[in-house]
């Protein structure tokens, strides 16, 4: 009986002696597009393609598919096909050289008849990178996609936007493949241009001819030394850049010469499957879970790192997720600092445009008034100017009615003059006391100042008349005779000296009385206002009030006027009728009687009963 690892060796060797007959099925599709009929043409797509497909030949492969210049249904065609080869193949690589586009995160490839007027056209116009990696899928150990296909999007300045927060990005959006042993290589960084350089190749596939065909050579270095060459050839401004990951084994476009060895145990096979699953969870707690199994080791190693990355990851989102708060509370901060300031700015137009308003409505008033005051003193003006021609007019009346009177009171004295000659051989050049005393009573009725009616007595009332006057006019005739001075003062007056007297139950109004009338319940009381009836105190009646007004005017009224005797008495004041029952004797100073009014001896003298 064999030993068990005896025939474990056996096997081995068999397989290694029939390798050609078991070899790796390998397949290719390689696309350059050029040719754009809505773009510039671009110069080397086809011929990097060129260069890339040729290198799969030469590497071993056994279908490689050279493609130019396809348009939208070809490339779909291409794709279609070629997913039905992955099937059987155990490595399967899609090539592309040509215009691609990122819309909204997602990657697309340019076919050659594409326009894309708006971004809506991307979607039917377009092929996605998603249908790519769709047909290299079905291949079992190694499903790559290269795209150089990072140069700037001639379609972004002419596109039109159907949303405007529709993001159109430069370059390609990084990606991460969801199928294991799965990558993705990209000619520059996830939204960067890649250069087509000045070569007849591109720098990117120069590099992919020289590293990925060497044989055994793991692609993950293969294409960091592309990376190299690139960052070299473009003076760093160009970085490609792998997306997706591998397993713990070296992985060779172009696998190495087989070596005779006898077979050895890996007890890693198990750590390294596991590995695997925890790397398609990619999750935090996938990782957790294997380093519970395998704390220690290589992988645990990788692990860790990978703990690592997720923590960061977890950081950079946390960070960005308070950065954007903290942008947005700045955000409102501002917003509402800016809706107080403006507030306060409304406030304080406001309250200026009030102060405004004030300070014009006063402005206003102040002028109001002015205007008001200068209409005043323009009226006044009027006023005292028309009383100026008024009083000027009523002193050119007065004056030619005194002159009048004058005359009449000249021709009247040249009558009794010659009368009182008859009487008495005593000449006088003085005028008629009783002319003149009755001359002045007129003119204080006149002004104001009396009542009572005037005559050529010069008694009390009218005393008290000129007494009011001196009072009113402020004057100082004395009131005992009267004067041609005070008969002068009197006619340049041209109206109204003395107040108004009204009887009880009257009140001046102008130059006329009138009477006073009081609302039902009040009275005129003895201050001649309305006051209210009280119940307990009789009522003053009409008949009263008209006792009242005699008491009065007979108390005002002046003494009565002696009967003339017939006789005229003349003095060295002047001539009079001498009073009834009075006689004129000669002689003597005091005669029984009554004393003689002129005082002077050897005259005429009146004596009364």
């Amino acid at each position: 009986m064999i030993p068990f690892r005896l025939f474990g060796l056996l096997i081995v060797a068999i397989c290694l002696a029939c390798g050609p007959a078991h070899a790796e099925k390998r397949v290719a599709l390689v696309i350059g597009n050029s040719a754009y009929k809505s773009a510039p043409r671009l110069a080397n797509p086809v011929n990097d393609a060129a260069l890339v497909g040729d290198m799969f030949k030469k590497a071993g492969f056994d279908a490689v598919d050279v493609k130019f210049d396809q348009n939208a249904a070809d490339m779909r065609r291409m794709l279609r096909e070629f997913a039905a080869k992955a099937r059987d193949a155990d490595m399967a690589v899609i090539y592309y050289a040509g215009h691609g586009i990122e819309l909204d995160g997602n990657n697309y490839l340019v076919p050659t008849d594409a326009v894309l007027e708006t971004d809506g056209d991307v979607l039917d116009e377009a092929i996605a990178l998603d249908r790519a990696l769709f047909a290299v899928e079905p291949a079992k150990q190694l499903r790559l996609v290269i795209l150089d296909a990072c140069r700037d999007n001639p379609f972004a300045k002419t596109m039109k936007r159907t949303v405007a927060s529709r993001a159109i990005g430069r370059g390609l959006a990084k990606i991460e493949p969801t199928s294991p042993n799965t990558m993705i290589a990209f000619a520059a960084k996830a939204g960067s241009t890649a250069s087509d350089g000045d070569m007849k190749n591109s720098p990117f596939a120069t590099a992919l001819a020289d590293h990925l065909p060497k044989p055994g050579l793991d692609l993950r270095k293969a294409f960091g030394f592309v990376r190299d060459d690139v960052l070299k050839a473009t003076s760093y401004k160009q970085e490609p850049y792998v997306y997706g990951s591998l397993g713990g084994d070296d992985v060779a476009l172009v696998p190495a010469k087989p070596v005779v060895t006898a077979p050895q145990p890996n007890p890693q096979d198990v750590v390294r499957r596991d590995y695997e699953l925890a790397l398609q969870a990619g999750d935090r707690d996938g990782w957790e879970a294997f380093l519970q199994a395998y704390p220690d080791g290589f992988y645990a190693n990788l692990a860790r790192v990978q703990l690592k990355k997720i923590a960061a990851e977890e950081a950079r989102v946390a960070a960005e997720q308070k950065a954007r708060a903290a942008e947005q509370d700045k955000a409102r901060l501002a917003s509402e600092r800016a809706q107080k300031a403006e507030l306060e700015k409304a406030a304080a137009a406001a309250k200026a445009a009030e102060e405004a308003r004030i300070a014009a409505e006063r402005q206003k008033q102040i002028e109001q008034a002015r205007a008001d005051a200068a209409e005043q003193q323009r009226k006044a003006a009027e006023a005292a100017a028309a009383k100026a021609v008024a009083e000027k007019q009523m002193a050119e009346k007065a004056a030619a009615e005194a002159a009048a009177r004058q005359a009449a009171d000249k021709q009247a004295a040249d009558v009794e003059g010659k009368k009182v000659a008859v009487l008495s051989p005593t000449p006088t050049s003085s005028p008629a006391p009783g002319d003149l005393a009755k001359s002045v009573q007129l003119e204080l009725r006149r002004v104001g100042c009396m009542s009572a009616s005037a005559d050529s007595e010069w008694g009390q009332t009218a005393q008290r008349s000129l007494t009011l006057f001196n009072k009113y006019a402020g004057t100082q005739f004395d009131v005992k005779l009267a004067s041609t001075d005070a008969l002068d003062a009197l006619k340049a007056r041209p109206g109204r000296v003395c107040p108004l007297i009204c009887d009880h139950g009257f009140r001046a109004d102008s130059d006329q009385c009138t009477k006073i009338t009081c609302r039902a319940g009040y009275r005129v009381s003895d201050d001649n206002e309305c006051e209210k009836v009280q119940d307990k105190k009789p009522v003053a009646t009409r008949e009263d009030s008209r006792k009242r007004d005699a008491s009065r005017k007979a108390a005002e009224s002046p003494p009565s006027k002696p009967e003339a005797s017939g006789q005229i008495y003349c003095g060295p004041a002047g001539c009079r009728p001498v009073p009834k029952g009075c006689r004129l004797v000669s002689g003597g100073a005091n005669i029984a009687g009554r004393n003689s009014p002129n005082g002077a001896a050897g005259g005429n003298y009146e004596v009364c009963n």
